[in-house]
């Protein structure tokens, strides 16, 4: 048995990162536990190799992806110099019905998926927080924006969130660096779409990659942004925020938190004289080798499917149905983004220009439906996001030609073609959710998860308007579309896992309060996607963030007045 701390922490990435940093700055004794490996961004990180250091032309051998990377593989920018930081699906199964396909994307290591999130940082607002009680989806959520806000501002001024003030009530402004701005067709576009339509806007999008470096990152060794857009490969100048270049140095320099990968948690057990969490029990994903870590609290930052999957499991003889599941909603309202709905249009003009570098940004567009009551088939909105640019010589990939004339047509740059894909909320429904399959374990002996999730009736036709818009603002302007998809991509694709352990003001239909807190076992919290009590339509990471620093503030003052 392991001890002597104060707090344990489930998980090293977007959330977890952020706990840890939280409670060992305010003199916690923590423990971090990754069931992946530990991370070296000098070896891990593969930012810097040429393109023909890159086996197979940075490509996957189909027999290899089929076989070990079913799922990971549908991820767009899976590829040799990215693979080792994704999971191979043979060794990490889990079990979905034939007909509700549910794409799980991760990667388990120190960091987890803030190594390769995207990094589109929004808040959400008041009309995402009191959405769930005006139209009677879901629960309400137990705090407001205000309630929030100054934690948003707490996150973004550590992290490094670039992007503009545009005073927009649906998408609050932050606490920004200066912005990654558009290019000159896409501030054309912008100009265009406002005088041709009331009500939207085009804006730089908002990301956490440092486009200039304040006293706070540097003191962590991050580096600016140099414009060169392989952050999915990692980034060695840790200009991209992640828990691994800010968050868990910030941990580590209190000298307060100790760091245990290859850490697989199996379920929190409870003292069966209070029935508080008294700790985890810990499988070593290599020497299979179990342990038990003890603490005064206990924090879950696994992932919205894994910290249900454990709670599920932790299920004992006064909650059968799972740990703090009292409310019969652990695993339920499982949720993640509208995506794949994609346009693009080629855009005439501006052959004079072209554009310097590799911005890891694009363009943005706030959600401008359902804002009032516009008498629309459905509840909710979306935004969207994507780019413009000039076309490349790979134009030539699907082009017949041979020869020094053709290679030559294709050395210099093409026209300009714009692709935006819409983000949009998807309603917590019960009958989506996380359950353990008891017939199959993975290899450390869990049960792995049973995952059944779909879109419903709400999400079709925001899928059709989302993509009818698109295809409107593009007609509208004169550009030519050349593609236009108006169906989602299966739930999971978004890689937006939420709303499995869900906050409420109610014990009796959600998990967690206002504080993230388990209303059946107050030394117990959950800050990852899984509290999320609705999806907004806004990247959710940068609430990941919010809500970890405030649970883990209240935590602490609960533990200093002995309530915890």
């Amino acid at each position: 048995m392991s001890g002597d701390f104060d707090a344990i922490i489930v998980g090293s990435g977007m959330s977890g990162g952020w706990v840890a940093k939280e409670l060992t700055e305010r003199g916690l004794k923590v423990v971090v536990l990754e069931r992946g490996r530990n991370i070296d961004p000098t070896t891990d990180y593969r930012d810097f190799d040429n393109p023909w250091e890159l086996e197979n032309g940075n490509k996957i051998p189909q027999e290899e992806a089929e076989r070990d990377y079913a799922i990971q593989s549908q991820w767009g920018g899976f590829n040799t110099a990215t693979k080792h930081l994704w999971v191979k699906d043979s060794e990490h199964p889990y079990t979905t019905p034939k007909d509700k396909p549910f794409l799980w994307i991760r990667g388990y290591h120190v960091g987890g998926r803030s190594l390769m999130w995207a990094r589109q940082s929004y808040r959400l607002s008041d009309i995402d927080f009191e959405a769930n009680k005006k139209d009677g989806h879901g629960v309400d959520w137990p705090i407001r924006y205000a309630d929030l806000a100054p934690w948003y501002d707490h996150v973004e001024t550590f992290a490094g969130i670039s992007g503009t003030k545009e005073g927009l009530p649906q998408l609050p402004d932050g606490q920004f660096l200066k912005p990654m701005g558009l290019n000159c067709v896409e501030q054309d576009f912008a100009n265009r779409v406002a005088q041709a339509f009331d009500g939207r806007k085009v804006i730089p999008g908002r990301n956490a990659n440092l486009s200039e470096v304040t006293k706070i990152q540097e003191s962590l060794g991050r580096g600016a942004c140099q414009f060169r857009n392989y952050c999915a490969r990692g980034c060695s100048f840790g200009a991209y925020f992640s828990s691994v270049s800010a968050t868990l140095p910030a941990a580590k320099q209190t000298g307060l938190m100790t760091l245990v990968p290859n850490a697989v948690v199996m379920k929190v057990i409870t003292d069966p004289k209070t029935g508080r969490a008294a700790g985890v029990q810990v499988v070593d994903s290599v020497t299979k080798k179990p342990t038990t870590y003890t603490a005064r609290m206990v924090f879950l930052n696994a992932s919205a499917i894994t910290s249900a999957q454990i709670l599920l499991n932790s299920a004992n003889e006064a909650a059968p149905r799972g740990l703090a599941n009292s409310s019969d909603q652990l695993g339920r309202n499982l949720m993640d983004h509208l995506f794949g709905i994609s346009t693009a249009a080629e855009v005439s003009g501006f052959e004079d220009r072209t554009t310097f570098g590799r911005r890891p940004n694009g363009l943005y567009i706030p959600r401008f439906r359902n804002l009032d009551d516009e008498g629309l088939d459905f509840v909710r909105g979306y935004g969207y996001q994507g780019s413009i640019s000039r076309k490349d010589w790979e134009r030539g990939s699907n082009r017949p030609g041979i020869g020094g004339e053709w290679k030559d047509s294709l050395a210099g740059p093409g026209g300009w073609q714009l692709g935006i894909s819409g983000f949009g909320e998807m309603l917590p429904y019960a009958h989506n959710r996380v359950t353990l399959n008891p017939a199959k374990k993975d290899a450390w002996g869990m049960p792995i998860p049973h995952i059944e999730c779909e879109h419903g009736e709400n999400e079709r036709k925001m899928a059709e308007k989302i993509s009818a818009d698109a295809r409107e603002m593009c007609e509208k302007l004169g550009y030519k579309v050349v593609h236009s998809n108006a169906e989602a991509a299966e739930p999971g694709k978004g890689i937006h896992e939420m709303g499995t352990v869900r906050m409420g003001r109610d014990p009796k239909t959600s998990v967690l309060n206002a504080w993230n807190q388990s209303h059946d076992i107050p030394n117990l919290f959950c800050t990852d996607g899984g509290a999320m009590t609705s999806s907004a339509c806004q990247n959710p990471s940068l609430t990941y963030m919010a809500l970890s620093a405030r649970a883990s503030a209240h935590a602490v003052e609960l533990l200093q007045e002995g309530k915890i």
